[in-house]
């Protein structure tokens, strides 16, 4: 498993590393001419890194007691604000908005708890698709099979690879419909989606004020809690474990199984396996509810709907600079009548409620977080055909958690070399510390997977 960031907090309190030398590796893999960095990152704030990682050395050797993040280098997606900064968003038609009057709340947050902000990651523009290509800044490669060459996983794509190659301890992204956990998923790494009002959004450019949430992609189910628990402005707590017997998981038999390769099929029904040998009771129950979710969202859902509200004035002004591809979804948006916006919301609420009465007696649901290994990138960019059906593939499990407004994480469950695949763990409304808890017992028997 790779290095949590208690890992590193104790490495920093023992003195066998410290914040300087963190930062200066860091920046070294951003910087790597044989690297993704510059496809990983917007802007990158090494001289700010470096000097606040020297200032914290010096506070540690006092022997003051710090936050669990402070001196921990952490990477932020571009749709957060930053004071004096324009948040371009993944676009290069915002370069000329206003900038940023303050910081974020996460980055607020972030900065009073001592984590040192690396840089701004790159994403799909908008955050309007679940693939992480771009055709602006480039897209950065999966970790695997990187001389095949694919995709990410979006819209949180440099987030992911931030992470995964070193050049940063952990990602900030956002989650619309599936966000944190799509690229967490095909990158092997632990992505957590909370409820959407957990984390304030405030400073955050909005995709759908109605879907988005924030979370973070890191290496463990305990660093996404603390990371969760900073962003909050909560204490932080140890997270505990739910003993896994006595758990009850079920696993819903309606779309989520579809059109499963070999490679994700074979590692859910291992894990589902070592589950239910461990002592947890795997149900399955048809969820037919969850077929209602597409019809509910036929003339485009909410994302569409709302990003063309917020974005239709620059999609007058400058269509030529958009990504065609994530402005014809937007386009898409101005088609919703009135009258179907408050059908949607209507169907929203009933399916909800229907929805809460099937998962309360479980613990949380299990499924595979997408249904395929990570596509290859140049096929995507080719064909327009291509590219919408594996969107909308990626997308599909995931967005049901946000349509539904539920907490979920997604948590790897491959072999060291395999193709990454996840496991989402998807909890009920408002219950993210039960279901973080239910996680982190999870993942101690997907390591052994």
């Amino acid at each position: 498993m790779a290095k949590t960031l208690q890992d590193t907090r104790i490495q920093l309190q023992r003195g066998e590393v410290t914040s300087e030398r963190l930062v200066a590796e860091a920046l070294a893999s951003a910087s790597s001419a044989e690297g993704q960095g510059d496809k990983v990152f917007i802007k990158v704030y090494e001289e700010q890194a470096m000097v606040q990682a020297k200032a914290i050395d010096q506070v540690r050797k006092s022997g003051v007691e710090l936050h669990p993040l402070c001196g921990i280098p952490i990477s932020i997606k571009d749709l957060f604000d930053v004071a004096g900064e324009i948040t371009l968003s993944g676009s290069i038609v915002r370069k000329k908005s206003v900038p940023a009057n303050s910081d974020a709340h996460i980055v607020t947050k972030l900065r009073a708890a001592g984590a040192i902000l690396i840089g701004r990651t790159n994403m799909t523009e908008f955050a309007f698709s679940g693939l992480g290509i771009n055709p602006h800044y480039g897209t950065p490669l999966n970790p695997w099979d990187r001389k095949t060459g694919r995709i990410p996983g979006g819209s949180s794509s440099g987030a992911a690879i931030s992470v995964t190659d070193n050049m940063a301890a952990a990602a900030i992204g956002t989650d619309t419909g599936g966000s944190v956990r799509i690229p967490s998923a095909l990158c092997g790494l632990t992505g957590f989606k909370p409820t959407a009002a957990r984390v304030s959004k405030e400073g955050a450019f909005p995709l759908s004020t109605t879907l988005d949430s924030i979370g973070p992609l890191a290496n463990s189910v305990s660093c996404c809690s603390l990371l969760d628990q900073t962003m909050r402005g909560a204490a932080v707590n140890v997270l505990l474990d739910k003993p896994l017997d006595g758990l009850t998981l079920a696993i819903p038999k309606t779309i989520v199984l579809d059109d499963m390769d070999r490679t994700v099929a074979k590692r859910f029904e291992n894990v589902v396996t070592r589950l239910s040998e461990s002592g947890v009771r795997i149900v399955e129950h048809p969820c037919s509810i969850l077929s209602q979710i597409p019809l509910a969202n036929s003339k485009g859902g909410f994302a569409a709907v709302e990003a063309f509200h917020t974005l239709r004035d620059l999609l007058e002004q400058d269509e030529s600079n958009f990504d065609p591809r994530v402005a014809v979804r937007v386009r898409r948006g101005a088609e919703m009548l009135g009258v179907e916006y408050l059908e949607l919301l209507d169907a929203t609420i009933n399916i909800r409620k229907e929805a809460d009465e099937i998962t309360r007696n479980y613990d949380a649901l299990i499924m595979p977080t997408v249904p395929t290994v990570a596509p290859i990138l140049d096929h995507l960019e080719k064909s327009d055909t291509a590219y919408h059906e594996a969107n909308l593939l990626m997308l599909r499990n995931c967005s049901f958690g946000n349509f539904l407004n539920r907490c979920a994480i997604s948590l790897p469950i491959h072999q060291s070399g395999e193709a990454p695949v996840g496991l989402m763990v998807m909890g009920n409304t408002g219950e993210d510390e039960k279901l973080l808890e239910v996680a982190n017992g999870i993942e101690k028997v997907v390591l052994k997977v």
